[in-house]
């Protein structure tokens, strides 16, 4: 298929989904708080589940040879790539939009670059980054002090954002060496509607004591942004799993450094109330050539 013969245009095409993820949340939580709902933990996982089983859900009914690569695939690798990509990573992912803005959380996306030229060596025993390139990643680590400090207008509490994002992108990083235990004997599609589907079930349990609330929740505004972020889970999780196993992870890496241009670009475009500040425009540039110049290096 032309479309897969080479990474960029798959890569950008999820950058641009989950880039949007990021303004349609927080359109969400800005249509809460205008409803007088109170954005607590249990309502933003109950919220955040419902996401994921309808996007899960959605790839299982259109699954092939599911029941044969279940039976293929050991469950310890699969359970884990669930709870890494799915469960954790958006445990913390959609605090951190809740705690600071959009623009920076969607920055702080490409940390999942900097834990994974830590953890490959650990897990897969890959090279440890040369010294030209850990001179890139405190290049990096200066970029996202400066965009923590002054992310500009509608920040919240950075600090604290950017701690619940960094989880986020750790758990990511992990999700990613699993899939690679997953991938010879399962599909993208099946691989990721089962994360997804099984991940959306946790945390709708998590955030079962708020499910008195699903009708104050679901009005119609956020029902659509529900199924757009269903759709944008189901399409990109599946280009990108699927990517690679094509291509290797490591260059899948190098193509990251999309998703948090995006982020930012879309959540400035679409966010009402924020702004970059000047730590955003000054780190931002320094984060994302960080990532590109560690990669390259590579």
């Amino acid at each position: 298929m032309i479309f897969f013969r080479h990474p960029l245009p798959p890569a950008l095409v999820c950058a641009l989904l989950w880039g949007s993820a990021f303004p349609a949340i927080k359109q969400v939580y800005t249509h809460w708080d205008e409803q007088g709902l109170e954005r607590s933990l249990a309502i933003i996982l109950l919220f955040a589940g419902v996401r994921f089983c309808i996007a899960g859900g959605g790839l299982l009914i259109a699954s092939n040879n599911l029941s044969s690569e279940l039976k293929a695939t050991p469950w310890k690798y699969l359970l884990g790539f669930t709870v890494t990509q799915t469960l954790i990573q958006y445990v913390f992912f959609y605090q951190a939009v809740a705690t600071s803005s959009a623009s920076l959380t969607a920055l702080l996306v490409a940390t999942g670059s900097f834990w994974w030229m830590f953890l490959a060596p650990l897990i897969q025993k890959t090279p440890w980054p040369s010294r030209t390139q850990w001179f890139g990643l405190i290049i990096g680590g200066i970029g996202v002090s400066l965009a923590i400090y002054k992310p500009g207008i509608g920040a919240g509490n950075p600090l604290l954002g950017a701690l619940f994002m960094l989880l986020a992108t750790c758990s990511g990083a992990f999700a990613i060496i699993l899939f690679q235990k997953i991938k010879p004997t399962m599909s993208a599609m099946n691989g990721t509607g089962i994360s997804l589907f099984l991940g959306g079930i946790g945390l709708v349990l998590f955030g079962a004591t708020a499910i008195p609330s699903l009708p104050l929740m679901f009005t119609s505004p956020v029902m659509i942004s529900t199924l757009w972020l269903a759709s944008v889970s189901a399409i990109a999780f599946s280009i990108w799993n699927h990517l690679s196993t094509i291509f290797p992870v490591t260059l899948l890496a190098s193509y990251r450094f999309l998703i948090p241009i995006c982020g930012v670009l879309e959540a400035l475009l679409f966010v009402p109330g924020e702004a970059a500040g000047w730590g955003l425009v000054i780190g931002g540039p320094l984060v994302i050539l960080s990532m590109i110049w560690a990669r390259r290096l590579k």
